[in-house]
């Protein structure tokens, strides 16, 4: 399907394309947001982004060719057409909006909000009494200046609740409504979407209005997408897969979107049929849930084939994103009836991106075409290619696999850290950008093939997203019977990482498996710890070891993981979807899990 190319004189800021589309006799018309039963056309999106941008400056004000600092947005919200007129809006009025992680709490909530400086913070109702915990702390923002998204049946006060403070305040509304009289720039600092830095808090990534345009029409085209296309988006769009491979292509092609506020593996068909999806973006885990949600629902393989790829109403033909299984792939390619699934490396600075293709050699996430992409080891020299056995398994992995880099006097697309120059001069140094993950390569026909093989020892990655060992060992550090705690990344059967701890406990204490899972229970809805950083996986130690400077040696704990043989006899604990606590991990499980790596083709990760 040919894609419905934007005027090649546009300029490249994201107001001038929404209005471009809405303007366009053809595209204007057309559904471009879905959402349950309400849809927005690209010419309802641009009123209604509009209407936004003159509300935020109303409250926020910014003159055209004014010097003054742009003004700064915090959202705290899941999927929904607000969340996107929000961005669209600050897009209009020249302002950065912050999209703050949903599954923060406490003290790191309360500091990435006060880093911002943002003079307003548009919340999700069901996030609203967190935010209220929290809000004494925040030293940039009044309760006045916390507004709140409200459901259909809400209790929120007209005078907290963003939808009728925009319509008390900009009555008019339409087309008729011009867009603000504020010079936008390619190059203005649009979105700041977060990280996690190895210290302190996450780190917030900057993205202008030229770089998300850019990624938008690079995936737009590959896909070859069209006004006929129907995206959706169900991983969060606070984060930068949804924005960078759903919305932003969407918008690129003149095509539709539809939303779904959160990842549902039960709802993922029926959203599907319900839109007319062609294209969805994933992160790994989620693409095997979905697997098990068919098979729960319909038994056998021979009835998914039958009503799901042979359904008549079935439109997805592509998938994208990374951290899915080579096996998981197979299936989910043959289950939904895809014309193919690509698997990209990349991450939300887009220093670095692969993208791969169907025919490129099976676990691999691409090729290389940037010259300037290579494996470095620890000595900062480029490893060699991986070498293959017969039975496929990598013959050289030690000196194969090392940091995937990129050697260059610029930075590619990545435009640095929100207001973090320790973290920016620590990312590209020396004239190198490092990525923080590690790769190996394969040559083949003269052309170099990415390989994903996890994240650095401080780092730890699951669900698609990073996030910092250190805060999740400080968190734990934290419970009474703990003396020293530290956190790491451990190989997954299905998709990133684990998290795995190690913890040595205080003399005379006892591990209590069940009080444990309540601490981190307690800490992910009450504290400041994000569900994904409860631990999966419990190793008591007696003593660590250490480097010379006195820090525990995390890369041995990270490659001896939940081994039986490899632990030394140090007990284990573990748990799994729906347990109420950590249960003894013995060698039978280990077995078992074994069977399933296996099954995944992952089962190098066990003995790397």
């Amino acid at each position: 399907m040919a894609e419905a190319a934007a005027p090649a004189d546009l300029p490249l800021t994201l107001c001038a394309h929404i209005e471009a589309r809405a303007r366009d006799p053809e595209t204007g018309p057309r559904p471009f947001v879905l959402h349950d039963d309400r849809a927005l056309s690209h010419r309802d999106f641009r009123d209604a982004c509009v209407r936004t941008a003159h509300f935020l400056l109303r409250r926020l004000g910014r003159r055209s060719g004014s010097t003054e600092e742009a003004p700064r947005v915090a959202m705290l919200l899941e999927n929904r057409p607000e969340l996107l007129t929000l961005y669209g809006g600050c897009a209009y009025a020249g302002a950065t909006l912050f999209g703050v992680n949903t599954g923060l709490r406490g003290d790191t909530l309360a500091g990435v909000i006060d880093q911002s400086r943002a003079r307003l913070l548009v919340v999700e109702e069901k996030f609203a009494p967190e935010v209220d915990r929290i809000a004494g702390r925040l030293r940039h923002l009044g309760r006045d200046e916390i507004l709140v998204v409200s459901g259909r049946e809400s209790a929120v006060r007209s005078e907290r609740d963003y939808l009728a403070r925009i319509e008390a305040e900009v009555p008019e509304h339409g087309s008729t409504l011009d867009p603000p009289d504020v010079a936008v720039r390619p190059e203005d600092n649009l979105l700041v979407i977060y990280t996690s830095g190895t210290t302190g808090l996450p780190k917030g990534i900057n993205n202008n209005h030229l770089k998300l345009l850019t990624i938008g029409k690079v995936v737009a085209s590959r896909l070859e997408l069209g006004p006929e296309d129907v995206g959706y988006a169900c991983m969060p769009l606070f984060h930068s897969n949804a924005i960078f491979l759903g919305f932003q292509p969407a918008l690129e092609a003149g095509a539709a979107i539809g939303l779904r506020e959160r990842f549902s593996a039960s709802r993922f068909l029926p959203d599907v049929l319900r839109y007319g999806v062609t294209w969805w973006n994933y992160v790994g885990e989620p693409v095997h849930y979905i697997l098990q949600a068919l098979l729960r629902e319909y038994g056998t393989e021979q009835r998914i084939l039958a009503e799901v790829a042979g359904h008549p109403g079935n439109r997805l033909r592509y998938a994208l994103g990374n951290g899915a299984s080579p096996p998981d792939i197979d299936r989910f390619m043959r289950y939904l009836g895809l014309d193919d699934m690509f698997e990209l490396y990349g991450s939300t600075e887009a220093a670095i991106s692969t993208f791969r293709r169907k025919g490129d050699p099976r676990g691999s996430v691409g090729e290389i075409t940037d010259p300037a992409v290579r494996i470095l080891n620890e000595r900062g020299e480029e490893c060699p290619p991986a070498e293959l056995g017969p039975d496929g398994r990598i013959l050289n992995y030690h000196e194969a696999v090392g940091e995937i880099c990129r050697v260059a006097p610029d930075t590619s697309l990545f435009q640095g850290y929100y207001e973090n120059e320790a973290a920016n001069a620590e990312k590209y140094r020396d004239g190198v950008y490092h990525s923080g993950d590690l790769g190996h390569v394969l040559l083949r026909d003269g052309k170099r093939y990415l390989f994903f093989d996890g994240r650095t020892d401080d780092w730890i990655r699951k669900d698609g997203e990073n996030f910092s060992a250190a805060q999740v060992a400080r968190l734990l550090a934290e419970h009474p019977d703990v003396a020293l705690a530290a956190a790491y990344g451990v190989p997954c059967a299905v998709s990133d990482e684990l998290v795995m701890a190690a913890l040595k406990l205080r003399p005379g204490a006892r591990f209590d498996p069940d009080g444990f899972f309540e601490f981190c229970r307690r800490e992910s809805t009450e504290g400041s710890m994000d569900p994904k950083w409860f631990p999966d996986f419990v190793r008591i130690v007696e003593e660590f070891e250490y480097t010379g400077t006195q820090k525990i040696l995390v890369r041995h704990l990270k490659r001896a993981h939940f081994h039986p043989d490899r632990v030394g006899g140090d007990p284990i604990f573990f748990r799994e979807r729906g347990d109420s606590t950590f249960r003894p991990f013995a060698r039978e499980d280990f077995e078992r899990l074994r069977k399933a790596f296996h099954a995944a083709e992952r089962e190098h990760l066990l003995e790397p």
